[in-house]
């Protein structure tokens, strides 16, 4: 696989999938988390969500402006890994629940996350512009999107594991305490500590049947108050010690980018040859074709601001609509010490399926290059665009039976029992989801990797993760869809947006195959 390639893109592969791991362990549980932490509803869960999501990439932004300023990327790189497990650190000291003080504790939770955040903007983007420098040798420019495609796989790799982890380590506390695991309860169980017997009748008939269900050892407090106080902090405590594993992954991948630290190319050494060597000609030339490469990358980042507002909802609605209306006890698989099952194991579908299918396309591209009819990469995000609107017209038909969100809590056990669908249906559509993905998302490093000045690379990969965050500061959207009108008309407004973008994209083409050649 890494015939070809050059040497330091295994070490910055490996670095790179050891951070992903512990950020995914993350991501896989963060919105259901702060839900069932804080009892906060879906629509204010999604505003914490997008924020911390959008952070994270338009503070790469600012990570690829001290980078290009300081000349350290490397030291920058390793600052940001740092960050990061002191920001996992903070979140995973374990906390009551119900919390006794919910604006102290919701404040230091988002401490947490901005503390991740900012280490990620260090790390994510300047990491990128160090594997896109490697390939502007001529011995390696031609397999840059190969390259990419390589490098992205292996991210996915950590993220395929991380939701087993998050999720067995929960359950395992679970388990520990002897409770089991049902998605439903922490919702209900929040309502009825604020409620007390205000609730409804259906939600408290239903909250009285999973409380006997859960308790492994026999029947469930007789006392409603004493038995939703314990499992809510049970049920917490497990998902903050699934975050010290993030910490784990991080001391990994540190260890792994200090041994390969010296494989890697120096940005600031090649920019400060380049300044030397340049006439003034080729000066005034670069001149005009930096302000025209510029163009073109914002051109392109303003498309994927709809991919990543699409795709990114695998963390927040898709996660919800899994809960809510996914057969979950299909998804039971017990290894002793504690049952994998949850909503949040979908979460590991997409990077199984990036893994599995990255060689499929690299065949693909490799096979039509061999041929002379490869796609250019401007046309190949275009096309990503209009299977990313597919994912969510499948998903759309499979949803026009389903009662909207807000009827489910009038709903019996049974009733909701009876209307939840197969988890194929997921399955199905983060498989089309994750073949736009591939058509955008390394295609996309490598595009801008391309493009960029030499003296722009990091901020210019910087911009790319900027108009990603663009996309995740739009996730609340979802939330608030997917709370208030029909599921259809959800996924429909997503399907609309990537089907517009694919048209746009497709016809900049030309232009865009002329400035990247």
């Amino acid at each position: 696989m890494f015939k070809n390639h050059p040497k330091g893109l295994l070490g910055a592969a490996l670095s790179n999938m050891g951070e992903r791991f512990g950020f995914y362990i993350m991501m896989a549980i963060l919105t259901l988390f702060i839900s069932s932490k804080f009892g906060l509803n879906e629509t204010t869960t999604g505003y914490i969500y997008s924020v911390f999501y959008a952070s994270t990439y338009i503070l790469a932004l600012v990570g690829g402006f001290i980078a290009d300023k300081t000349r350290n990327y490397k030291g920058t790189i390793l600052t940001g890994i740092i960050l990061m497990a002191v920001g996992y650190l903070i979140i995973s000291v374990p906390t009551p629940t119900p919390v006794p003080n919910l604006p102290l504790y919701l404040t230091l939770t988002c401490i947490g996350l901005f503390v991740i955040a900012f280490g990620n903007g260090l790390f994510k983007g300047n990491l990128q512009a160090l594997v896109g420098q490697m390939y502007d040798n001529r011995q390696y420019a031609k397999y840059r999107d190969a390259g990419f495609q390589i490098f992205y796989m292996f991210i996915n790799v950590g993220g395929f594991f991380a939701p087993f982890i998050a999720v067995g380590l929960r359950n395992w506390w679970l388990k520990v305490n002897d409770f089991d695991y049902n998605a439903a309860l922490p919702e209900l169980c929040h309502r009825y500590v604020e409620q007390g017997s205000a609730l409804d009748a259906t939600s408290m008939e239903n909250l009285q049947k999973y409380a006997q269900e859960v308790v492994l050892s026999g029947s469930a407090n007789a006392d409603l108050t004493v038995f939703c106080n314990q499992y809510l902090d049970v049920f917490n405590r497990g998902f903050q010690y699934a975050f010290m594993a993030a910490i784990c992954a991080m001391i990994i991948s540190i260890v792994i980018y200090l041994f390969n630290r010296k494989t890697f190319p120096d940005p600031a050494q090649k920019n400060a040859d380049n300044t030397v060597k340049a006439s003034k000609e080729e000066i005034r030339m670069s001149a005009a074709e930096i302000k025209q490469r510029i163009w073109a990358l914002f051109a392109v980042f303003g498309i994927v601001i709809f991919f990543w507002f699409s795709f990114h909802q695998n963390g927040y609605s898709l996660t919800y609509f899994a809960r809510d209306y996914i057969n979950l006890d299909i998804i039971n698989i017990n290894i002793g010490i504690t049952t994998l099952k949850g909503a949040e194991l979908f979460q590991s579908v997409n990077p199984f399926f990036v893994v599995l299918l990255t060689p499929v396309i690299m065949w693909l591209f490799g096979s039509l290059r061999a041929k002379g009819k490869e796609p250019s990469t401007p046309r190949k995000i275009g096309i990503g665009m209009g299977i990313a609107a597919l994912a969510y017209v499948f998903l759309l038909t499979c949803s026009i039976a389903l009662p909207a969100k807000e009827a489910l809590s009038g709903m019996s056990s049974e009733a909701l029992n009876a209307m939840r669908i197969t988890p194929w249906v997921m399955l199905g559509m983060y498989f089309v989801l994750t073949v736009a993905e591939l058509f955008i998302s390394p295609l996309g490093l490598s595009f801008v990797s391309k493009v960029a000045p030499p003296h722009l690379q990091g901020l210019m990969q910087g911009c790319w993760l900027a108009a990603t965050a663009i996309g995740n500061i739009l996730l609340f959207i979802g939330g608030i869809l997917y709370t208030s009108v029909p599921l259809w008309t959800c996924w429909l407004v997503f399907a609309a947006a990537c089907g517009l973008s694919m048209i746009v994209m497709l016809s900049m083409v030309k232009w865009l195959e002329k400035v990247a050649k």
